[in-house]
């Protein structure tokens, strides 16, 4: 059985495949391809939580793939980054990083997020249909990943295409033509940047040069690569994600207009409810291991489906009923572990200012199009809206 996920048929609404799955086996054996291997899909949340903490599944994919013949021309940059890494390496470069991420330094970046915020939709009109995704949940992460980067204004365009060409589902060319654009301009972009000194995150990983957490030419471009790409695709399905879930859901959007101090709070829950991504980065088993019930053998990759353990009925009770009032801080869209996300703060900042600046501002806002008419990206990896039209 192929993950529901992937599958284009139930793009719109996984969640019924993925409730079908865990209620025969929580972790079962799926097809990988026309190859004829198999994978492994978690679909249960004890299951998925214990992956996805489980030293004993590597993200080490230089190694599975060794050997292996593969049709992907990935730029190494892109295929062997600080996310497909275990400990020690895995744990010096997410340290190099991991103070810009923090609580405080996200607080810091609030004003910018709001002044960014409010010129975003500042250009909307009200006479017509807008378009959320295009109009804020793109652009709002980008630029504020572009801004930490250090990325010049002029090269965020291009810089949100090769992204969009990196998620491209079905199009292997345009992901591996997209890998080498983006790796080589970082390159380009990391050589001015040591011509003209700045005070960017990407300046500080240049300077990051003695000592044990010394970086080399190579982990520097895939660290920028990296933080470049994942530092606002999944955002912008995340903000894309939880508007569509708040306008099906008009009580629930009325009580957050109403009491916009609950916001923070309810992120969880619209995490929870529909997660940006869908599918964890790849694993695989290093040595035989269970999971639940199911034996798992050495040598085969074990994929968490987090938006399925996300609405699993034995840790969410009545999982597919969006509740602001539910505590859903164990969802696990941010996953879990050693590898959890790095930006998640910075993720649920961007959210916060978004929703509470679009509620106070356009307080009738409602969809332009149903629903089930909106096209969803059909892609393993990021769950998301392809366009998301409202009216204000």
């Amino acid at each position: 059985m192929d993950d529901p996920a992937k599958d284009s048929r139930s793009a719109r609404d996984p969640y019924a495949a993925y409730a079908a799955m865990r209620a025969d086996c929580p972790v079962q054996a799926v097809s990988s391809g026309s190859s004829g291997r198999h994978s492994y899909l978690v679909t249960g949340y004890a299951e998925a939580r214990q992956a996805l903490s489980d030293p004993r599944l590597s993200k080490d994919t230089a190694a599975f793939f060794a050997g292996k013949e593969s049709k992907r021309r990935l730029h190494p940059a892109v295929a062997h980054n600080m996310l497909a890494g275990d400990p020690p390496q895995h744990t010096r470069l997410r340290k190099l990083v991991n103070g810009a991420f923090t609580s405080g330094a996200v607080s810091a970046l609030r004003p910018f997020l709001i002044r960014l915020t409010d010129e975003l939709l500042d250009r909307w009109p009200t006479d017509g249909p807008v378009d959320l995704v295009a109009d804020l949940a793109v652009p709002l992460p980008v630029m504020v990943i572009c801004e930490l980067l250090g990325v010049p204004e002029n090269d965020r365009a291009q810089v949100r295409r090769w992204s969009a060409d990196l998620f491209a589902a079905g199009e292997p060319e345009r992901t591996d033509a997209a890998s080498y654009a983006v790796a080589a301009y970082m390159t380009g972009l990391i050589v001015s940047k040591r011509l003209r000194p700045g005070d960017s995150l990407l300046d500080r990983l240049i300077a990051a040069r003695d000592g044990e957490d010394r970086l080399d030419e190579d982990e520097l471009v895939s660290l920028a690569v990296l933080l470049l790409v994942a530092g606002h695709e999944t955002t912008t399905h995340f903000l894309g994600n939880a508007a569509l879930a708040l306008l099906r859901h008009p009580a629930e959007l009325a009580r957050l207009r109403s009491n916009p101090e609950t916001i923070p709070q309810a992120l969880d829950e619209l995490l929870r409810f529909d997660a940006p991504v869908s599918t964890s980065t790849f694993r695989f088993s290093t040595e035989a291991l269970t999971l639940g019930d199911t034996e798992i053998p050495a040598g085969v990759p074990v994929l968490v489906a987090l938006g399925a353990a996300n609405r699993d009925p034995e840790r969410f009770p009545t999982p597919d009923r969006l509740d602001l009032d539910r505590d859903a801080t164990g969802h696990l869209s941010f996953g879990h572990g050693i590898h959890r996300c790095i930006g998640a703060p910075l993720a649920k900042a961007e959210a916060h200012i978004a929703l509470r600046a679009i509620l106070t501002r356009f307080p009738g806002i409602r969809l332009a199009a149903p629903a089930e008419r909106l096209e969803w990206r059909r892609t393993r990896l990021v769950r998301g809206l392809t366009s998301l039209p409202v009216l204000l």
